[in-house]
């Protein structure tokens, strides 16, 4: 058998045994909304309003969310 040959199979055999013993990929879990840390305000604790820019030492987050639970489905619209 010429060398070429020998190599060329070495290769292609080589190539398809990593195919086969490569790990396989897990799909990712969504996001939770416990996976999130963000701070809340306790009970009682006042919130500031504020009108226009202003700079505050101190921030809390009052609301989120809108969170979806499915798919984001989009039409090409043509």
């Amino acid at each position: 058998m010429d060398p070429t040959t020998i190599q060329l199979v070495v290769m292609v055999s080589s190539l398809a045994i990593g195919y086969l013993m490569r790990p396989k990929a897990q799909k990712p879990k969504p996001a939770a909304l416990s996976d999130f840390d963000l701070p809340v305000p306790d009970e009682g604790t006042p919130q500031a309003v504020f009108f226009g820019d202003c700079w505050t030492g101190d921030w809390q987050v009052l609301s989120f969310g809108r969170f979806r639970t499915r798919k984001v489905k989009t039409s090409s619209g043509k």
